[in-house]
């Protein structure tokens, strides 16, 4: 007891207590050991004891998306693991010994009696209580910066991805193509000309939409008038001249103007919409590059002012753009109202409400056969009104209330800080002066977001 007793006295927490409360708390107090690496619980447990550490270290861990993050590593004469005792709430994170440690056990009872009999603990729990929240808050708020900066960096590059490849593979196949078709030209230059009187177009024009058994029985038609000319790898041909825009007719019009063998002036026609088509995934590829970088600059507000006339469907759409991989297989509806006007904001910060909306209700929406996200935008006099819908299961009753809370989420540990939308309420309602609410049952989840349409210049000045 005495031992307890004068190991209790080197914590501030107990420091100032009378010999009578430190020998009450004393009868309830128990000593464990941890070995190095051992857990003393984990994330989501139940907060049933305090522990004082008397001996070594201990390192505080948080999982989010698929990694762990050390929040702080706490040494003798701390205390740890009260806050789950204090708002009776599952341990936020999870703790194991980063040495072999010493600890004293205070179980919750104990604890309640003290902070109700002693006005020198309550003061000193509020202190520690509040140091470990601004910590913690701060250190998860960087921990969901990078985590939402790791989310949009992984969309960009997936979304680079493609058209950048696209781009590669079309370049290093047009320089084969402009080698075959100035061979060709060289060949029978005179059949160029032809060739052009009969497209509609300068070169071979594009194709019409097709449908696949379309396409299929004019490439065998194609492939068949090829075989009775005698006309080499017809089955090679076919393809391109029905991307070339080829048909039978004008083919018996190719066939009556060539003043060499047919072979070649097929040749030609389709050597020739070949290095079209090359040239025009060329440039379609380099679009969709400047469109995703146009996307991601307007997204972050690059090089622009804090607050901004602000396009809120356009904020939506570069969010849709950068989450895209994010959207794998869910459908997104959009429902935005028409002569939408521009708001007074910030506008980076919004399209982190985006994104973190966006991402949740995609996240919701994976547990449904057919996942659907509906996102609408209208006007309602001064606000404008942004819903972002979802077909989940719905967030239970119990946590509706909870839902903007820091560190409360309804995901499994490991799969979410409880800041996402503890961020975004800050940013709708402290921010903008606006309103974040939910409405959610099976089947159905609705965020709703107010912003005011403009802001008066006190608003203005406190921002």
């Amino acid at each position: 007891m005495t031992r307890a007793v004068d190991r209790l006295r080197t914590v501030p927490l107990f420091a100032e207590m009378t010999v009578t409360d430190l020998d009450r708390i004393c009868d309830s107090v128990s000593e464990i050991s941890l070995r190095q690496g051992e857990a003393l619980f984990a994330e989501g447990d139940s907060g049933d004891h305090a522990y004082v550490i008397v001996d070594g270290e201990l390192e505080v861990i948080k999982a989010t998306d698929r990694r762990e993050t050390l929040l702080a590593v706490r040494g003798s004469g701390e205390v740890i693991g009260e806050m789950a005792l204090l708002q009776e709430a599952p341990r936020m994170a999870s703790v194991r010994a980063r040495s072999h440690a010493e600890l004293l056990c205070i179980p919750k009872r104990a604890l309640d009696e003290l902070l109700d009999t002693s006005t020198s603990a309550a003061r000193a729990m509020f202190s520690t209580l509040l140091d470990r929240w601004e910590e913690t808050n701060e250190r998860l708020r960087h921990n969901e910066r990078m985590a939402q900066l790791g989310t949009l960096t992984a969309g960009v590059a997936h979304e680079l991805n493609n058209p950048a490849a696209a781009v590669k593979r079309a370049a290093d196949q047009l320089g084969e193509a402009l080698v075959e078709y100035e061979t060709l030209v060289a060949t029978a230059p005179q059949e160029l000309a032809k060739i052009r009187e009969i497209s509609e177009d300068p070169l071979p024009g594009r194709a019409p939409t097709l449908d696949p058994l379309e396409r299929s029985d004019l490439e065998g038609s194609i492939e068949h008038w090829l075989e009775i000319r005698d006309v080499p790898d017809g089955w090679r041909l076919a393809p391109g001249l029905v991307d070339a825009g080829y048909d039978l007719d004008r083919l018996e019009r190719l066939e009556s103007r060539a003043d060499s063998e047919v072979a070649s002036a097929i040749e030609l026609a389709v050597a020739a919409s070949t290095v079209e088509g090359l040239v025009n995934a060329i440039g379609s590829g380099a679009s969709r590059l400047s469109t995703i970088v146009g996307a991601l600059k307007s997204y972050t507000y690059l090089d622009q002012a804090p607050v901004q006339d602000v396009d809120v469907v356009q904020g939506i759409e570069d969010t849709l753009l950068l989450l895209t991989h994010k959207l794998d297989g869910v459908a997104v509806r959009r429902e935005f109202a028409d002569e939408l006007p521009n708001i007074t904001a910030f506008g980076s910060e919004l399209n982190q409400v985006w994104t973190n909306l966006i991402d949740n209700a995609a996240y919701a929406a994976s547990e449904s056969d057919e996942p659907v996200v509906i996102i609408r935008v209208d006007r309602d006099q001064d606000e404008l009104v942004v819903e972002i819908e979802d077909n989940g299961s719905g967030i239970p009753d119990g946590a509706k209330r909870q839902i903007f809370d820091a560190f409360y989420t309804t995901k499994p540990p490991g799969q979410g800080t409880g800041l996402g939308l503890q961020i975004t309420h800050r940013i709708v309602v402290l921010d903008h002066r606006g309103a974040l609410d939910v409405e959610s049952e099976p089947g159905r989840t609705v965020f709703r977001v107010r912003l005011p349409i403009t802001q008066d210049d006190d608003q203005k000045e406190d921002q």
